[in-house]
């Protein structure tokens, strides 16, 4: 069938009394189609994401990761692209225009950043392609005997997949486009974490230790032998194979360079880069300024708090009262995990003073995954699956808990549970008559720069009750903004590793682990740590500029909803709504 009699069975098939041939095609109907076609094309291209979104079609699979197939996605996008371009936007609606304004920032960063082949580069420092994999069966059913079968072909599939990523790194290598070789002692481990000698010690082997009690003995024996089979046959081999290949050929082989720029065509990779994770147009200048600004302005009320408790001693000597006394540390993960649990009970009890709608999926708090705690942030939020068996979760690091105060947990919780990333991301999957692409849009600034917004919210709260908390508040705040300067210091001004070290060692409260680990962030994601305070930045610009307008009609809710009432925006388009929300609150008074 051609183009045109796809779209207009598509458009029939919608319609209670039929059509036939004559019936117009609108621009909203090629538009609707545009964002199925590529909705389709995107989980039938990667099996991954259609398990996490309930789809059972390609759970026997994993994604093909070869240069010849990140080609041809790129040239799947093009084409997408060249459709959208080919719809007239003012003839839109202005739902559907936003639509195709959030499509097309997608695409164009899609087709931008393929020029630079980042997927030779397929992990960072705390995560990648083989972590990732590992906790593939929380997203998957295993009701059925099929389902299990689904799975053993994925395990089975791992050597495969690992073999591709294995040559891409290669290539990587080949062409100067690799990790940095100083962070690379920390991240070795996590390609080792999987190999076990018990093949019932392997995170992989766990779905077959909980068979349901409806299958039959003969069914049960076959899967446990087949599972176990995989995993000792395929999948320990392949991690041993690919541990072999990042230990002796890739670690030694990798740039002395901390910077992207230093990558092929680097300085033009990292200003796009710049520019994709703030979703602004800003030079790496500019935002280093920015973070210079905030900087100096968060370590004055830092210096503030010193006072207010009466510390006898300069600023550094009250970082390291910060860092060590025991006061502010547990002895054990289970009082960090109850600790935090408590917090995000007290945030939840406070919510409605501060939201008019909020998510109907709960989210809980676990721990890090043993594997890759060591090398992990501090904390993090995992979205659901959808139509999977849990919520959200906000994850808790309970790896050396000398360095996880107890001064931090307040905005920490914000930020990854509620109403930080757990609110934004639950309410966006329950957006309503909009393209499915929308329920997951992540775009940077927006998502990181409402969790450390969100951080803010607990002053209202009443979080931080005591000047030790604000200061732990302060530390996160001089955490973000700190990144701004040590992000384009690193990445486009030859900063060194140390020097971002100590930036953070003399401005904030961190502990020296978290640093480490964090810095190595940045250095292995560049531009990402960005988002966050440029973020928050226009948020609070935007909260202002509603209370100055509205004045005593100011309500502090309304304006959270609107905020997130779109789900994943860029901050112009988030500019643009808020300030049309001003403007029909001003008619309302009217």
């Amino acid at each position: 069938m051609n183009l045109k009699a796809v779209l207009l069975t598509a458009v029939c098939a919608l319609s209670l009394q039929g059509c036939n041939e004559s019936t117009p095609i609108t621009e909203e109907d090629k538009l609707g189609q545009l964002f199925k076609d590529e909705w389709s094309n995107r989980l039938q291209e990667n099996p991954l994401a259609a398990t996490s979104y309930g789809l059972r079609e390609y759970n026997d699979r994993l994604q093909s990761v070869s240069p010849a197939d990140h080609a041809r996605r790129t040239g799947q996008d093009k084409r997408f692209l060249a459709r959208l371009g080919a719809i007239p936007r003012d003839t839109l609606t202005v739902e559907e225009q936003l639509n195709y304004d959030l499509f097309q920032f997608v695409m164009n960063n899609r087709v931008k950043t393929a020029e630079y082949k980042p997927w030779r580069i397929p992990f960072l420092s705390d995560s990648g392609f083989h972590t990732w994999i590992v906790r593939i069966s929380e997203n998957m059913p295993f009701k059925t005997v099929e389902d299990y079968d689904n799975y053993i072909a994925r395990l089975n599939a791992i050597p495969a997949y690992f073999a591709q990523q294995t040559a891409n790194m290669k290539q990587g290598l080949q062409d100067g486009f690799s990790m940095p070789r100083i962070i690379l002692d920390n991240v070795e481990p996590t390609f080792s974490a999987q190999i076990v000698e018990n093949v019932e010690e392997s995170a992989f082997y766990k779905p077959f230790t909980r068979l349901p009690d409806h299958f039959s003995d003969d069914d049960k024996a076959r899967l446990i032998a087949a599972g176990a089979g995989a995993v000792e046959g395929a999948v320990v081999p392949a991690y041993r194979d690919l541990h072999a290949f990042f230990k002796n050929d890739y670690m030694p082989n990798t740039r002395k360079t901390i910077g992207a720029k230093h990558l092929p065509d680097g300085d033009n990779y990292y200003r796009h880069l710049v520019k994709y994770y703030t979703t602004l147009d800003v030079s790496p200048e500019e935002v280093h300024e920015t973070g210079l600004r905030e900087v100096a302005r968060i370590r004055q009320e830092m210096e503030a708090v010193m006072e207010k408790v009466e510390f006898d001693g300069n600023f550094l000597q009250f970082l390291r009262f910060m860092r060590t006394d025991k006061r502010f540390y547990v002895d054990t993960p289970e009082q960090l995990l109850k600790e935090a649990s408590f917090i995000a009970k007290k945030i939840d009890g406070q919510l409605p003073a501060f939201f008019n709608k909020l998510p109907r999926q709960p989210y809980g708090v676990r721990a890090v995954p043993d594997d890759i705690a060591p090398n992990y942030t501090t904390g993090r939020y995992w979205g659901a699956p959808k139509g999977g068996k849990r919520g959200g979760l906000y994850m808790v690091n309970t790896y050396a808990l000398d360095k996880r105060p107890l001064y931090n947990l307040p905005a920490l919780t914000l930020h990854e549970g509620m109403p930080g990333h757990h609110l934004q991301n639950a309410l966006s999957a329950e957006l309503e008559n909009v393209p499915e692409f929308r329920k997951s849009l992540y775009p940077h600034a927006f998502g990181e720069g409402w969790g450390l917004y969100a951080e803010t919210l607990g002053k209202d709260m009443g979080l931080y009750d005591d000047p030790y908390a604000e200061f732990g508040r302060l530390t996160y705040e001089m955490w973000r903004a700190g990144r701004l300067v040590v992000d384009t210091g690193m990445h486009y001004m030859d900063w060194s590793r140390r020097d971002a070290f100590v930036l953070f060692m003399k401005n904030s409260a961190l502990s020296f682990h978290n640093i480490d680990t964090e810095v190595d962030r940045y250095i292995s994601w560049p531009g990402q740590a960005l988002a966050y305070k440029m973020g928050e930045l226009k948020i609070h610009e935007l909260r202002k500029y509603a209370n100055d307008e509205l004045g005593t009609d100011f309500d502090v809710r309304d304006f959270h909803d609107a905020v997130l009432a779109n789900g994943g925006v860029t901050l112009p388009i988030l500019d643009a709504k808020i300030r049309s929300f001003v403007k029909d609150k001003k008619a309302a008074q009217k």
